[in-house]
């Protein structure tokens, strides 16, 4: 169990509400009640007090305390001890329960998912907090906001002018990230180039370095069926793939492929590989989510930040029935944590 006082040192981790028409408020309260995420990090909740006011949420027990400037925290104050302190809340006050409807698309949830996730990244970028966790939003309750984004990631690469960074999918026994993400299927095979596969697996390799990979293995998984069968159906593996795959040897970089996406999974799950790259958003996704989709998590590499995030949707179809699992939410948390404690103990000199 960490110690308290002056040389506790647990990451200030940054937790958004998200979409609070969806799960995102319970997912949060559940995962903040769970004594591991409590003892990983100091929780700093962004979001609206009158939200966590609903009484859905009263069960759970979580005490909340308002902070105005998280510099101005004293962290010796035994109250903010791992076990059974109150969790900092960041009251935005940009959000009225009343104008939102549980389980439905709001505008006004929307736009406050993108405010907490703006705030979120300033402080983290400024230094007041070591990471950020964040809860899901809904892409078309952000678009009907008015804001032109489609999910985090494009947020959090805007927000920190960031033009090298991808989302790293992660389930105990699988890694993966992508070369594309959210762009139409008819659209995928214009987007694998010499340049985006090579800087993904930069990234890749890279982002496996700050989690603590030394010298990470990284598979880089084919385009097409059977890799394209010597060019039969598709040339993608002969033409850029592997090119990119010898350039990022080149520099250093221990990576194999491409390796056809049938078989590539199977070896990294039995430990052939330490992360798959992949080209396409569904094809690291459905990997992982057969494999471990409660414990999944996303995690973005490339930023000058730390942000980790639940592997799930609003999930409206259950919003406030309260049966939605804190799982992947706590994972994001603790993993946040883990990544940021370095960057925690240097702030406070401890390093």
């Amino acid at each position: 169990m960490p110690e308290t006082g002056p040389m506790d040192d647990r990451p200030i981790v940054g937790i958004t509400l998200g979409d609070v028409a969806g799960i995102g408020p319970e997912v949060v309260v559940r995962a903040l009640a769970r004594d591991d995420v409590r003892a990983s990090c100091r929780p700093l909740v962004i979001g609206d007090r009158r939200v966590l006011d609903d009484a859905r949420f009263a069960a759970q027990g979580l005490r909340t305390y308002d902070v105005e400037d998280v510099g101005e925290v004293d962290w010796a104050d035994p109250k903010w001890g791992p076990t059974g302190d109150p969790v900092m809340l960041l009251d935005m006050r940009n959000l009225d329960p009343d104008d939102v409807t549980v389980g439905q698309l709001s505008r006004a949830a929307g736009r406050a998912a993108v405010e907490y996730v703006l705030k979120a990244t300033a402080l983290a970028l400024d230094g007041a907090i070591d990471a950020i966790a964040t809860a899901p939003l809904n892409k078309e309750a952000i678009r009907l906001a008015g804001y032109d984004y489609i999910g985090h990631t494009e947020i959090l690469a805007d927000v920190t002018h960031t033009s090298r960074c991808t989302t790293m999918l992660a389930t105990p026994g699988l890694r993966v990230t992508h070369v594309t993400r959210h762009i139409p299927f008819r659209q995928i095979a214009a987007g694998i180039t010499f340049e985006t596969v090579l800087d993904t697996i930069v990234v890749t390799h890279e982002g496996m370095q700050m989690l603590g990979y030394s010298h990470p293995r990284l598979a880089v998984a084919g385009l097409n069926p059977h890799n394209g069968d010597g060019g039969l159906i598709g040339d993608e593996e002969i033409t850029v793939i592997a090119p990119a795959v010898r350039a990022a040897v080149g520099r250093g970089i221990d990576a194999r492929g491409p390796i056809p996406a049938d078989s590539v999974f199977f070896q990294a799950i039995h430990g052939g590989y330490d992360v798959v790259v992949t080209m396409y958003h569904d094809q690291g996704h459905i990997a992982v989510k057969t494999h471990g989709f409660e414990k999944s998590i996303t995690i973005t590499l490339g930023l000058p930040i730390i942000r980790t995030s639940a592997d799930h949707g609003t999930a409206f179809d259950i919003a406030g029935r309260g049966i939605a699992s804190e799982a992947s939410m706590a994972s994001a948390i603790t993993e946040a944590a883990q990544m940021a404690r370095p960057m925690a103990r240097r702030r406070l000199g401890l390093l």
